[in-house]
């Protein structure tokens, strides 16, 4: 959609270089992934298959989504697969929906639950938490002056949570995850096209930028604000702290190693 009908497309819940790394944790060994634009779109189903056909060596089996479309206009179906797959020798299974408590799993579901800041219902939904995966970038080092030196993360992700601070844990380099608390920031000056998240991590002490970040979201502790100085800035800071402090891990693992994956931008 991004390509034919931009101002129509929905936010990614998993950007590509985040989807990657999931797909890699599943056990998966060899992805393809191959660039959409809107000459790939105009190719023909049978012509799309028939390219799987000829590169696979051989096509052995095609799983899909039971209302998966694709080719020009979307003509291509699970049923028109499955007469190309009689034709050409290769099993088809078409997924039947998912559902969770009645209610069919999609992708809109789980955006409105991420947006409206129902992580449990979105948990329910992609069987794993949301995640928020980005790089950590350079800030106006505002929390160090103040005392709580920050890192600032600039997402890879599109659909956010509600604005506002939370109780975190986050990984780092994909290994084992660190208590936190940290702060959605709507777009700036100088970011207008990307939305920040500034994480305020407990007890270390370390330059980690450029590294990537995967922050799971555990308790929402307060809408943002203005403050009428940085006086009450850092008292505020300071109640997060001692919130994110007294609220037990998620997960047991997540004290595994704390003082060597928890760190600062």
């Amino acid at each position: 959609m991004k390509v034919l009908r931009p101002q129509g497309a929905p936010h990614l819940l998993t950007a590509t270089q985040h989807k990657i790394a999931l797909i890699r944790d599943l056990g998966v060994r060899y992805l393809l992934i191959i660039q959409f634009d809107k000459e790939f779109a105009a190719t023909e189903p049978e012509d799309f298959v028939r390219q799987l056909v000829a590169n696979s060596k051989p096509l052995r089996e095609i799983c899909v989504g039971h209302e998966w479309s694709f080719g020009k206009n979307r003509r291509g179906n699970l049923d028109l697969l499955k007469k190309l797959g009689a034709e050409f020798g290769f099993q088809v299974v078409g997924i039947p929906p998912v559902t969770v408590n009645g209610a069919v799993v999609s992708s809109t579901a789980i955006r409105k639950a991420v947006e409206t800041g129902d992580f449990a219902k979105t948990a329910e939904m992609l069987g794993r938490d949301y995640t928020i995966l980005g790089t950590v970038v350079g800030g106006d080092n505002l929390g160090k002056k103040i005392g709580f030196p920050t890192a600032n993360l600039s997402a890879h992700n599109e659909q956010f949570p509600p604005d506002g601070v939370y109780f975190a844990e986050a990984s780092l380099d994909g290994n084992g995850l660190s208590r936190l608390d940290q702060s959605w920031h709507s777009p700036d000056g100088r970011r207008k096209a990307e939305r920040v998240l500034e994480i305020y991590l407990l007890d270390f002490d370390r330059d980690i930028y450029g590294k990537e970040l995967e922050v799971r979201f555990i308790r929402f502790l307060r809408s943002e604000k203005r403050f009428e100085n940085i006086d009450a800035l850092v008292r505020h800071i300071n109640v997060d702290v001692d919130q994110a402090r007294e609220t037990p891990p998620a997960n047991p693992k997540s004290e595994t190693n704390s003082n060597d994956q928890k760190a600062k931008g």
